[in-house]
């Protein structure tokens, strides 16, 4: 018989961690918070991968999670590694697997109803182009609203038509800490094809849309496929590899 304890995916010492880290403010965290949060992770990386070891040895907590994970349709993995009450976050790791060519990864203009600070645990880092709308010149895009329909969350509701042009392309290495509003509309892919993964420390919801731009004759039906037990497993013995080869070196 195993003497491995059970860990429940929401109540480990880690998540404590990161929830102390966020009460800095009276009302829920903010951007402030959540970038502390995100650096607690960068300052003790290997806590975060004794974290996942935890996780993965405990069947209810990797079933829990897969649960509430899922693939993204361009091929990478949002898993939530823990969902907070008090205060209100989450925890997620977002991991695009070693490919023989660069992910796509979100590659719609898109912006978030919540606010967020990452850290790129593995890999070379992230490439991002933020967008504004414009009247004239840029791109042509079909605007969506995702959250309108509280019979179908996920769905997307056409809103009609938008330009949008570039106004920065920010890259952010590997190890950064980086955060996000709720104004900001980008896309996101990983620099290179190898393992790439990052923490996301995302915060309470703050509006009840976003919005989601498909390029003209793009399909606005993608949807997410299922995360399995399988699946957790496979990714995060690469990512906590990834991380024991850092320590090594």
């Amino acid at each position: 018989m195993s003497t491995t304890p059970r860990v429940v995916a929401d109540d480990h010492v880690f998540p404590r961690q990161l929830a102390k880290a966020l009460r800095g403010c009276e009302s829920q965290p903010g951007l402030t918070e959540l970038a502390a949060a995100a650096e607690h992770v960068r300052a003790d990386r290997g806590a975060f991968a004794a974290w996942l070891r935890d996780l993965a040895a405990a069947d209810a907590a990797v079933a829990e999670i897969a649960k509430r994970s899922y693939w993204h349709p361009n091929g990478f993995a949002k898993i939530v590694l823990h969902a907070g009450i008090e205060p209100e976050f989450r925890v997620r790791l977002h991991v695009w697997p070693r490919s023989e060519t660069p992910s796509r990864g979100e590659s719609n203009p898109h912006s978030h109803r919540w606010e967020f600070a990452s850290h790129v645990l593995v890999g070379t880092g992230m490439h991002m182009v933020e967008f504004a709308e414009t009247a004239e010149g840029g791109k042509p895009f079909r605007r969506y609203r995702y959250g309108t329909d509280p019979a179908n969350p996920s769905a997307l509701t056409a809103d009609g038509e938008a330009r949008l042009k570039r106004r920065a392309v920010p890259h952010v290495q590997g190890g950064d800490v980086y955060t996000c509003d709720t104004e900001i509309v980008h896309t996101v892919r990983p620099i290179d094809a190898g393992l790439t993964a990052t923490v996301v420390i995302q915060g309470p919801r703050r509006t009840p849309t976003t919005v989601v731009y498909c390029e003209p004759g793009e399909s606005d039906d993608q949807p997410n496929f299922d995360l399995t037990e399988a699946d957790f497993h496979e990714l995060v013995t690469a990512v906590r590899a990834s991380l024991a080869g850092e320590v090594a070196s």
